[in-house]
């Protein structure tokens, strides 16, 4: 159920035309917020659009809760209802460093390392957009809690030249590594690179099939739950009444 709505996170960003920096913190506060709440006790639907919300504010790209409710058919009051929830299970923590802006910066790097020319100009250019859809996919992984932004751009640029063929990337890693005077070996970075990869590949989107069954499930546990609550207040009033007989009566002997 959380990929599904970080799914439609992507779709909400798309239809407001929100930079890919908005789109990338929401899916982060949304991914940080459900390391500690189920999506039983907080629907993923009111958390998904808080989250955009936040992430316009942080990333200085205001749009009104009116406005954001408004766009997509949604009680803009339930955002601002869950808005402080969000920031309280964030613990405040709203800066978020995300690839798009390393995969800008290392291609600029590249044209340096190439001694790029208008032609080789133009392959970056193409190596870098599809990077970006790279990252996207990384994105909606859970790699963004276990690597660097550094790491996750340089993942999502060896995929994007495995297709274009712009640079002999393992020489590019090497390159960097000793110019920065890295700890890290190439063969630690290119290990770190793989594992990306992985999550990349493992991830699976959850078919209309699937989410029917999770609803079901969902909606069946939130219904024991509300008829767990009545019972609860139904025995709390029936001893409040109970109490309040033998206060009036005395205390029964019988």
């Amino acid at each position: 159920m959380r990929a599904f709505y970080e799914n439609k996170l992507r779709e909400v960003c798309s239809a407001f035309y929100f930079p890919n920096k908005i789109q990338a913190t929401a899916l982060i506060y949304f991914k940080r917020f459900y390391l500690q709440w189920s999506v039983m006790e907080h629907h993923p639907k009111n958390i998904m659009l808080t989250c955009v919300y936040a992430a316009c504010k942080i990333e200085e790209n205001h749009v009104s809760a009116e406005e954001l409710g408004k766009g997509i058919s949604q009680d803009h009051q339930m955002i601002l209802n869950y808005e402080m929830i969000v920031y309280q299970s964030l613990e405040f923590d709203l800066i978020v460093y995300a690839p798009y802006r390393s995969v800008e910066g290392f291609v600029n790097d590249m044209e340096e390392f190439c001694g790029a020319k208008d032609e080789e100009n133009q392959k970056l250019k193409d190596l870098q957009e599809t990077a970006r859809m790279e990252v996207d996919k990384i994105m909606l992984t859970d790699a963004p809690h276990l690597f660097p932004p550094g790491q996750l751009a340089l993942a999502a640029l060896r995929s994007a030249n495995e297709m274009h063929r712009v640079v002999d990337f393992e020489r590019y890693l090497t390159s960097i590594l000793t110019r920065q005077n890295s700890e890290h070996t190439i063969s630690q970075l290119m290990e770190s690179l793989n594992a990306i990869d992985t999550w990349v590949r493992k991830y699976k989107f959850p078919t209309e099939k699937d989410m029917k069954h999770i609803n079901r499930k969902l909606k069946s546990c939130w219904g024991h739950s509300s008829q767990d609550d009545s019972k609860k207040r139904e025995k709390k009033r029936h001893k409040s009444h109970k109490s309040s007989n033998e206060v009036q009566n005395g205390p029964s002997i019988a």
